[in-house]
């Protein structure tokens, strides 16, 4: 039976499959590649927008002017992306 990931990893995975798509993805896109419900996804969202990891971009479409949203990876999520590899490789050499 598989584990359950922490809250480290989930953010982890969600910064990551962002970070995959370019540094812009669809919340729809995000929530299949992190798999996450849509209240899991929107509760992380929420933590990680007020953290500055991430932003939500306004994308105007050019159809019937239909605004659709992006999320957005920044510096910030960058930077805990490559801390948390670094803190993963440490841990995973002394079989922890």
């Amino acid at each position: 039976m598989a584990t359950r990931r922490s809250r480290l990893e989930l953010i982890f995975d969600i910064l990551l499959a962002i970070q995959n798509k370019g540094g812009t993805i669809k919340p729809t896109h995000l929530m299949y590649k992190s798999n996450l419900s849509h209240k899991l996804l929107n509760n992380y969202l929420d933590e990680l927008v007020m953290k500055e990891l991430v932003f939500i971009q306004e994308l105007v479409g050019k159809k019937k002017q239909k605004s659709t949203k992006a999320i957005v990876l920044t510096d910030k999520g960058l930077s805990f992306l490559a801390e948390f590899r670094r803190m993963r490789e440490f841990t995973d050499a002394f079989g922890l």
